[in-house]
């Protein structure tokens, strides 16, 4: 056999296509696999990033161990899974909200730009309106539970039994637009063949959800898990404006603590010990997810 040689014009293709990939590839080695590859380095390290490499010592597992007896490393790890709630609860509502405006309201498109709304406004902005209306003594939250006869209402953002509870229902608030035009299109493309062979059959409205609207949905289901899940552990800027970790830290998570760690105190090597951490976390809960899909996503 004889070895193919590619032609002139092959090869001009091929030299074509890398050039227009290189902004791409120069871009990504640059702002992710070079970064990356420093925070593994300095994880390993005691640096700080003020002080130049001049000052960059090794200091083997040191950071790691120091972060199993850091109690706030440790409270904004259990913040974080206790975060993971808003996932469920939120996928729940945008699913109901979703099956109520695709049967029963006309006007779907109107309701698509409503829910919508919350996920693209600004988090700051956001982060200011509730600061608003949760605040302990003047907020309209508290005003109105006060003016149906609950004397002593919750301080919400400044009560460190209510803090982490409020930010959830922040996040739940935001988050279900997105989730909601996901459901809708995944609602769409269920054919109505099997809705109208339920009717036949006599299938009530329960059973018609349990036998096909859910199965026929496991894989938008998979998908807005795999993005909750990776967006509670990723949550900075609504945590930074509205409670900056408190009060008392309890609503500290763990890529605030790592600004803070970071950029406040100046642990360079410390902070990327904790990105690490957080790394290998997402990553095995992913795997986990990944490996149940092939259990319960229809395909």
């Amino acid at each position: 056999m004889t070895e193919y040689k590619p032609g002139k014009a092959a090869r001009r293709e091929t030299i074509a296509s890398y050039i227009f990939l290189a902004p791409m590839l120069i871009g990504v080695t640059i702002l992710l696999f070079i970064p990356v590859l420093m925070t593994i380095i300095m994880g390993f390290t005691d640096w700080n990033f003020v002080a130049g490499f001049d000052q960059l010592h090794f200091i083997g597992l040191d950071n790691f161990k120091a972060l199993l007896e850091d109690d706030i490393f440790i409270k904004s790890m259990k913040n974080n899974l206790f975060l993971l709630l808003v996932v469920p609860v939120g996928m729940a509502v945008s699913l109901c909200l979703s099956i109520i405006i695709n049967n029963h309201v006309y006007l779907k498109d109107t309701m698509k730009v409503i829910y919508f709304m919350p996920y693209i406004s600004s988090v700051v902005a956001v982060a200011v309106v509730f600061q608003v209306l949760f605040h302990p003594t003047f907020g309209p939250v508290n005003q109105f539970l006060m003016s149906i006869g609950i004397d002593n209402p919750p301080k919400w953002l400044s009560d460190i039994h209510f803090a982490l509870p409020s930010v959830m229902l922040i996040m739940i608030w935001t988050q279900i637009g997105f989730q909601l035009i996901i459901y809708l299109a995944g609602l769409q493309n269920i054919p109505r063949d099997l809705y109208e062979a339920a009717d036949i059959d006599g299938a009530g409205g329960w059973a018609k959800f349990k036998k096909i609207t859910f199965p026929m949905l496991s894989s938008t289901n998979f998908f807005l898990l795999i993005i909750g899940v990776i967006g509670t552990f990723k949550v900075f800027d609504l945590i930074a404006v509205l409670t900056a970790g408190g009060p008392s830290n309890s609503t500290s998570v763990t890529v605030y603590y790592l600004y803070e760690t970071a950029f406040i105190n100046l642990k360079s090597g410390y902070a990327s010990a904790i990105a690490l951490v957080l790394l290998l976390f997402v990553f095995v809960i992913t795997l986990i997810q990944w490996y149940g899909q092939k259990k319960w996503v229809n395909e």
